[in-house]
């Protein structure tokens, strides 16, 4: 399974009055780790648009668990992984864990894969998802960039 680790320094405008991460920014934070994660695969998300005509891989359900609040200052280490395939959906998870390496916060994403309808650029509708794209995350090195 592939996993993108990345460092995020928590900065004074990600926080709340209490000097607390506002929870909105770990999202910000978990949806470009989801674009990173990708790109760890070989998947740049602009050439992957192209290739598989998708519009992109829209958020349709969301879940988290807090557990120990992030603060200003702090550097976290976000984890994130796809722990689950469908035929047209898969599952994120973000771990994500303070500078003493204890879990303070998991993401879960569900995520579908979007084409467009070629008769109307307006509407879109879900896929099956490739078995090339899910290989690269088994794959221990993607092989080529898309």
């Amino acid at each position: 399974m592939l996993i993108n680790r990345r460092q995020i320094q928590i900065e004074w405008g990600d926080c709340d009055a209490a000097g607390t991460v506002f929870f909105p920014r770990y999202l910000e934070y978990g949806d470009a780790c989801t674009n990173a994660l990708f790109k760890l695969a070989g998947l740049f998300k602009p050439v992957m648009i192209k290739t598989y005509n998708i519009i992109g891989i829209p958020l349709v359900d969301l879940r988290a668990r807090f557990v120990v609040p992030s603060d200003f200052g702090d550097e976290v280490v976000y984890e994130t992984s796809i722990i689950e395939w469908g035929r047209s959906s898969f599952l994120v998870q973000h771990k994500v864990f303070r500078p003493d390496g204890v879990l303070g916060l998991e993401i879960l994403e569900r995520r579908v894969w979007v084409v467009r309808v070629s008769e109307d650029p307006v509407k879109f509708r879900s896929e099956p998802i490739p078995e090339e794209v899910k290989k690269r995350f088994t794959d221990p090195v993607p092989t080529t960039d898309l």
